[in-house]
């Protein structure tokens, strides 16, 4: 796992992670919209091997814990319950920074099968970030209790990621859902993430801009979703991700970011 990040924030939480390295076969991401049920699903995972404090120099609660599955030894981050990652309030940023630079081996987010429309706005930002992505489909039995049907089968073919039924607070799915995270983060099952496809203009920007954030970033991001926020003019995510590129010692972002007039991250 690469977590190689140093600093405050979200790197100085990465930095502790790092030196519980040697004791953690993956680090697992855990999202999803309030109210989803994920601190079920978090509890159900970790059982009584958990911590509870907050994010270095944040308000935000951060929760970590572990478990094993098939000898192996994961640690699970769980993430502060967020609509969207395109970071308004602290929440959203702390979620957001850690799925994009805390490297997760697989990030899991949480939905409620009861509301799954809503759900999957968040289910598909993650989507754009990471192909390793699973979604835990929760309350299933409050759908049935509602009378509300999910293809679950279908649904995993149309958004291309693992898609795990669950009642968490029954322990149902919970296993099949250790399973796949197993699967996942541990590189025995690749998950090939249904692309969005936007505007015929947005793709021909996308087209053009695409292959130079490509060549700056090296992998270490995924270059479409990161095209989209230069086109997007996201400033505080451009300015966090050349900060991480310093740290890195990857040169060059400065150059794109200035050409495509990203405005107060080149300073």
């Amino acid at each position: 796992m690469g977590l190689t990040a140093r600093s405050t924030g979200i790197y100085t939480f990465l930095e502790e992670l790092n030196q519980t390295q040697g004791k953690t076969d993956a680090v697992i991401a855990l999202a999803g919209n309030p109210n989803t049920g994920k601190s079920t699903v978090f509890n159900g995972l970790t059982g009584l091997n958990q911590h509870t404090g907050n994010w270095p120099g944040k308000t935000v609660v951060l929760a970590k814990g572990s478990y094993q599955h098939r000898n192996k030894h994961f640690t699970l981050v769980d993430l502060p319950g967020t609509y969207s990652l395109l970071a308004n309030s602290a929440d959203e940023q702390v979620a957001r920074d850690f799925i994009c630079f805390g490297n997760p081996d697989a990030t899991v987010v949480v939905a409620d099968a009861t509301c799954l429309e809503r759900n999957l706005n968040l289910v598909l930002q993650v989507m754009e970030i990471t192909a390793k992505t699973i979604l835990c489909l929760n309350l299933m039995d409050e759908a049935k209790r509602k009378k509300i049907e999910v293809d679950c089968g279908k649904l995993q073919e149309m958004l291309g990621i693992p898609v795990v039924p669950t009642a968490a607070r029954d322990k149902i799915g919970l296993c099949e859902l250790k399973e796949a995270i197993y699967q996942v983060a541990l590189g025995e099952k690749q998950a090939h993430p249904k692309v969005l496809r936007y505007s015929e203009s947005i793709e021909a920007a996308i087209a053009e801009i695409q292959p130079e954030v490509e060549d700056v970033l090296q992998g270490r991001f995924n270059s479409r979703w990161v095209t989209l926020r230069l086109l997007d003019g996201d400033t505080a995510i451009i300015a966090e991700m050349m900060e991480y590129l310093k740290r890195m010692d990857v040169g060059g972002p400065g150059r794109i970011l200035k050409e495509y007039r990203v405005v107060g991250c080149c300073d």
